[in-house]
Parts: structure tokens; sequence; C-alpha cells
């Protein structure tokens, strides 16, 4: 998916429409892509089987803890 074409929300399912934040976010993802990218090179060149190194990645996402306490 372009991350040019991600609508944001907030938790409670509004837009989130300020430039500056969408700004930071797509600037994030941005940087989030080139070091997945850089390291899903790395693990190849090294050898490491690609579709498990994606699992990693992939696992990692899904295990990230917020440092905030949920929203009530």
């Amino acid at each position: 998916m372009p991350t040019e074409k991600i609508i944001w929300h907030s938790s409670e399912g509004e837009i989130i429409s300020c430039f500056e934040k969408n700004k930071v976010l797509q600037e994030n993802l941005v940087e989030i892509r080139q070091v997945c990218r850089d390291a899903l090179e790395d693990a190849i060149l090294i050898g490491c089987d690609e579709q498990q190194f994606r699992s990693v990645l992939a696992e990692l996402v899904d295990t990230l803890a917020s440092p905030y306490p949920p929203r009530e």
C-alpha cells in the first residue's frame, strides 16, 4: 500500500487531519520501510531464508508494546 494514500484515524475513529501530524507519520513510514528493506537485503545476502525473515519482522510488529496506557 502506498503510504501517501493512507488516511490515519484516531483511536476514536476520527480522521487525523493535521498536516504536520500526517507529515510525521509519512516520514516515519518512509524511514521504517528503508530500514526494513536494508535489513531484508542483509538477511538475504547472509543466506537467511527470505520468508523466515519476513515472518520475524511481522512478529516484531505484532508484539510491539505501546509505552502509553490505553485510552478509555
